[in-house]
């Protein structure tokens, strides 16, 4: 098979600079792709008795033409040649079993990113997935992207993160399950027969996370007032500083969401508990990153600056007012970070402009991020429900309660006979409301987090130009 792949394309076809989207194939291969995606049910399967269903020979064809761009472009990614080989295989064995719910575990185990974090090398990926917090469904996707692995970043990798999982990376196309809110490329999103044993690497694109975050924050910084010192606005004007912390960010948070005095079962296996826990476990590797960057600014570390702004500014502005109002743990962190720094005088808002300590900032930061790891250290000795109370008596010392709250009213308003994933029906959609403030932003900066949908390096760019 690689054989076959090798003599695929010729001198002609490939381009100059051997990037895989200039590449004629790939249009033919996004155009397959896109065929493909309208017939799928949600599983991924195809369903030929349904009302628009195409014929099983046009499924078919439309599969052979994916599997033929893949096998002209692979030459273009020789590091991916045991990975493309695995996909066709899948692609055909997909077809052949009459495009029943589709299972690409073969190909998902050949495909080994994190194995060679080389700047700039290119993928190009295929599988039946779900985007988070884009598309819900196991559709055919299909993107070529980039890593990202400057020298910078993988000697504080090597030297004090390890996260060996971790792939910083950044998009060159993509089909429509991208053209969404999804930052990320996750093995658990795939569609298998049986998960791993073991995920073997993990994606954030973070030229998707760092427009966006420029965007947003220059809309919140003109719509409040802000007044940003010089290297910061210079920071959210430049989209190569603004991907350089979040990939930093990134990595840091990321492996901290194993690290520190956790319970027993840390909040990476999934359960049902209170929504508020899982914004306190985000928020916790937020700030971790933030204490982070503040001892590596001492240490002289360029981008670490960076990462505390963009930590602070993407928690404080885009956070809470981004995505519905139910179950929202993300908002919660948002609104929790901010409620903290207002009340401990770091934030003010006076005469309709929003004022911060710039000086004061990172220590009462910091100072959440203690409260936080103590209630996971004091969580160690407590039962669970135990445990989520004094999680909720955390938030709620900071922001206020929904009125109709049973949970703000304490354990003797709940059928405490029930088992503690019971109880979690007793908590509110929207748990913890916006404030006044989030209110009046959200309804400012609606737009403007709307038109973020799809955005890349590229779209930032033509904005800000």
């Amino acid at each position: 098979m690689t054989e076959i792949l090798v003599q695929a394309a010729t001198e002609e076809q490939v381009p100059p600079a051997g990037r895989v989207v200039e590449h004629p194939a790939w249009p033919r291969l996004k155009d397959a792709v896109e065929q493909i995606r309208p017939w799928q049910s949600k599983d991924g399967s195809i369903d030929f008795g349904a009302e628009g269903a195409p014929g099983r020979a046009d499924a078919e064809a439309a599969v052979r033409r994916v599997t033929e761009a893949v096998r002209e472009l692979s030459p273009l990614l020789p590091h991916d040649a045991a990975y493309h080989e695995a996909l066709v295989a899948d692609l055909h064995a997909w077809a052949d079993g009459g495009f029943a719910v589709p299972d690409f575990l073969d190909s998902l185990l050949a495909f080994q990113p994190a194995a060679d974090r080389r700047d700039g090398l290119q993928h190009l990926v295929v599988f039946p997935m779900y985007t988070q917090n884009g598309n819900p469904d196991r559709n055919l996707e299909a993107v070529v992207l980039r890593m990202v692995w400057p020298d910078w970043l993988a000697e504080l990798e090597r030297t004090r993160y390890d996260n060996p999982l971790f792939c910083g990376i950044t998009f060159e196309d993509f089909t429509a399950g991208y053209d969404t809110n999804s930052a990320v490329l996750f093995p658990e999103t795939i569609a298998v027969r049986q998960a791993p044993e073991r995920f073997t690497w993990g994606g954030i694109f973070c030229d998707r996370e760092a427009a966006r975050f420029r965007r947003v924050t220059a809309a919140a910084v003109d719509i409040l007032g802000l007044d940003l010192p010089e290297d910061i606005a210079a920071m959210v004007d430049d989209q190569k500083r603004c991907q350089d912390a979040f990939v930093l960010w990134d990595m840091v948070h990321d492996r901290t969401h194993s690290h520190g005095d956790l319970p027993f079962d840390p909040f990476m296996i999934k359960q049902r508990q209170p929504f508020w826990m899982y914004g306190l476990e985000e928020l916790r590797c937020d700030l971790t990153a933030f204490k982070e960057a503040v001892k590596l600014e001492a240490d002289g570390v360029p981008q670490a600056r960076d990462v505390q702004y963009a930590v602070l500014f993407d928690r404080m502005f885009r956070f809470p007012v981004t995505g519905e109002r139910v179950r929202n743990y993300d908002g919660l962190g948002g609104q929790l970070l901010f409620a903290y720094l207002h009340k401990h005088d770091v934030v003010r808002w006076t005469d309709n402009k929003l004022h911060i300590d710039w000086q004061r900032a990172p220590q009462v930061t910091n100072e959440l991020c203690a409260e936080i790891e103590k209630l996971y250290r004091d969580g160690i000795d407590r039962p669970k429900l135990v445990h989520w109370f004094a999680g909720y008596e955390l938030v709620a010392a900071y922001l206020a309660p929904h009125p109709g709250s049973m949970w703000a009213k304490g354990p003797d308003a709940l059928d405490l006979t029930q088992p503690p994933r019971k109880l979690v029906d007793d908590v509110l959609p929207d748990e913890f409301p916006l404030s006044m403030f989030y209110e009046a932003l959200s309804k400012k900066l609606k737009n403007v987090i709307a038109s973020t949908k799809g955005i890349t390096a590229d779209g930032a760019e033509r904005v800000a130009a």
